[in-house]
């Protein structure tokens, strides 16, 4: 038969055509039309007008409905799902096709019949299909796939063509997915491996292979963090990316090579393999490309079930931004560049890890780094470089503590030092001196607020006369998901929307904010696209608080004065808080009020 000859690689043929070029004389079709219809995601008369363009063969209707008439594409994939009572799989670069269920498949034959193998678990594959209910097709996958229970899944026409090209890529001997099938088929030659023993070297070829790409892959997608998560009970290990601040599952590796895989990463960093009772910390050069290298700070933790697991930081080489190029309130940016101009005094940086402290502090360096100026700085690990700046990283391993470096920078002539965290009293100690005697001294603190750094660094036992009098600015910041330009729209939100926003400002300030609730007001939400993986974001944007102290503050501080006395003083000083600005951010269309909600918000 000739379909199944087209199935095995090698094959050209197939049966020609597509369901959605043939949309308006089928029921099944018209049955998604309807739905559409039914939901006010499309007109009847816009309907109608899509079937006749569809007719000239010009354009299929799928890409008539997608592209001419603005149809969302989780709209039309919801009304096939609906149909077809199954679930709906839009395309996500992030997916890792089983290089392995393509091995005998035909990747032409594949393109023309709208199908292909997604996934693995045991005896259950995973298949998606354009139409499900197509019968030819279903003998095709009961064919590539005797003795097997499929399980379909719909997708749209073009969704498809995108994942049998990632599939193209995908099926390199170098990829995760090629090299995931190598490791199954390991399992099957080898029934007797143990999961908990492991039945694999941490060299072996295809561990090593596979640990590099997860590397590479988590570097292209933009990913910040790398979790590995070994369960028990033969459970997949689980390995998570965090991109734009968020989690999400990117792949599992078999239980069996979980402690091959841990170890190799441990082999990587320098760190003792034969350790697995108390966690271990360690860093990595990965050189992605002739002129490209990566470091990644290594964690390793003990868990339930003698496991451990790893987590990996990226940190790409990067150049120092532009201090306008930070999204600063323009009055935030003006104050900002007026206390980093100062000849001494102290700057500090706060919020939770991952906030972007650092990349602001270099922002600052940059602006004020000319060659009148000699800048030390302490930082662990060195993340970002910039000439003219004598960067130094510490070591607490041999004694190179960031206090041990701040002393060393006082014999060293300078006019600026940066240290890169606030860690104990004696560096914040040494910091204050150092900015009370002629030096502009900048640094970080993971607290929540400007005001509670205050209080942190009294609490710690510093001086509160020589805080005060050294204080130039706190900022504490946060970044929030930002909307994706390419699916951002307008839209007129509810009267509830309304009143949750002037909640979140508060009802006494939002006034000065000067919007009220009109039906010509909007705001703004991205709908979802492939730029963003139809998430509506893309990138992240700053939050900022930034207090100043004014005579009043300084009192306050000199007199260890509560959190909230604090805090009220400010505000009607004109302090912007971080919800504050998130939610002007929010009204300029950069980000959405559930997103600062997320950051912010106590």
């Amino acid at each position: 038969m000739t379909v199944e000859t087209d199935l095995v690689a090698g094959g050209t043929g197939g049966k020609k055509g597509s369901r959605w070029s043939k949309l308006s004389r089928c029921t099944i079709e018209q049955n998604v039309l309807d739905t559409l219809v039914y939901r006010g995601i499309i007109s009847q008369a816009d309907v109608s007008a899509a079937v006749e363009d569809s007719k000239d063969g010009s354009a299929d209707l799928e890409t008539m409905l997608l592209d001419r008439y603005r149809v969302p594409k989780d709209a039309l994939g919801s009304a096939l799902s609906e149909y077809y009572q199954c679930s709906y799989l839009p395309y996500d670069e992030r997916t890792v096709i089983d290089a392995d269920l393509l091995k005998t498949l035909n990747l032409d034959y594949l393109r023309k019949n709208l199908w292909l193998p997604i996934a693995r678990r045991g005896s259950l594959i995973d298949v998606l299909t354009s139409d499900p209910h197509d019968l030819d097709k279903g003998w095709d996958v009961r064919r590539a796939f005797p003795g097997m229970t499929i399980r379909y899944t719909v997708g749209l026409r073009r969704d498809i063509e995108q994942f049998l090209h990632l599939a193209k890529g995908q099926g390199t001997s170098g990829s995760i997915g090629s090299i995931l099938g190598e490791l199954i088929n390991e399992i099957h030659l080898e029934p007797a491996i143990d999961p908990v023993s492991g039945g694999i070297d941490e060299n072996d070829s295809a561990i090593v292979r596979l640990t590099n790409q997860v590397i590479a892959e988590a570097d292209r997608l933009g990913a910040s963090d790398i979790h590995i998560e070994p369960y028990e009970d033969r459970k997949d290990m689980a390995v998570r990316l965090r991109i734009d601040g968020t989690c999400f599952t990117y792949m599992g590796i078999p239980a069996a090579y979980r402690r091959a895989v841990v170890s190799r990463i441990k082999i990587m960093a320098n760190l003792d393999i034969a350790e697995r009772r108390k966690p271990q910390d360690g860093k990595i050069r990965y050189r992605l490309a002739r002129d490209r290298e990566v470091e990644l700070r290594v964690a390793t933790l003990p868990t339930s079930g003698q496991d451990e697991d790893v987590v990996l930081r990226l940190l790409t080489a990067k150049r120092p931004m532009p201090l306008d190029a930070m999204d600063f309130a323009p009055a935030t940016l003006q104050s900002m560049q007026a206390i980093a101009e100062k000849p001494y005094g102290i700057i500090l940086c706060v919020g939770p890890t991952g906030s972007g402290k650092t990349t602001t502090l270099h922002a600052i360096l940059k602006h004020i780094n000319t060659d009148e100026r000699k800048i030390w700085t302490a930082e662990d690990p060195v993340e970002i470089t910039q000439d003219g700046l004598r960067q130094v990283q510490v070591h607490s391993k041999i004694g190179l503590t960031f206090a041990t470096a701040m002393r060393a920078f006082l014999r060293a002539d300078p006019d600026v030092i940066m240290i890169g965290e606030m860690r104990d009293k004696e560096t914040a100690d040494i910091a204050i001196e150092a900015s009370l005697t002629g030096h502009l001294v900048l640094s970080t603190l993971h607290t929540n607020s400007a005001v509670e750094t205050v209080i942190r660094l009294l609490d710690l036992g510093c001086d509160s006369f020589n805080f005060a009098d050294a204080m130039l600015g706190v900022l504490a910041q946060r970044l929030c998901k930002r909307i994706c330009i390419q699916c951002k729209e307008a839209y007129h939100p509810s009267r509830q929307e309304y009143d949750e926003l002037v909640q979140g400002y508060g009802a006494q300030d939002w006034p000065t904010v000067g919007i009220e609730y009109r039906a010509d007001w909007s705001l703004y939400r991205g709908r979802g696209c492939e730029a963003c993986n139809r998430t509506g974001f893309k990138g992240r944007v700053p939050l900022h608080e930034l207090l100043l102290p004014s005579e009043g503050m300084k009192h306050l501080i000199q007199t260890r004065s509560q959190t909230a006395q604090m805090l009220t003083f400010a505000m009607k000083e004109g302090l912007v808080t971080l919800v504050q600005d998130g939610v002007r951010k929010a009204l300029q269309g950069i980000t959405t009020y559930r997103q600062v909600r997320a950051v912010a918000m106590k």
